[in-house]
């Protein structure tokens, strides 16, 4: 059982597709995208919620990894799997 992934993105987006690459190295096929190109009150809400403007901002479970950078820093620092098997 994976932890549940959640990916704010955008249509255009190399960062959101180096981190689904990523994730789904890691075995999670199930990632739920909220598009924020499409829906500009997600990316309000992204931004309330994460202090951030830029995409992608990823959700392994209750925790806000941050963008592709900081997932692909847990993942060098053997912090990511861990963090994946909870769920």
């Amino acid at each position: 059982m994976h932890a549940r992934v959640v990916m704010y993105s955008s249509g255009v987006c190399p960062y959101c597709t180096m981190a689904e690459r990523l994730l789904k190295a890691k075995g999670i096929d199930d990632i739920e995208k909220i598009r924020i190109d499409l829906d500009p009150q997600q990316r309000t809400l992204m931004m309330e919620k994460t202090g951030r403007r830029t995409v992608p901002q990823i959700y392994i479970g209750d925790t806000h990894v941050g963008g592709f950078d900081d997932l692909s820093a847990l993942d060098r620092e053997g912090k990511l799997d861990p963090l994946l098997q909870m769920g």
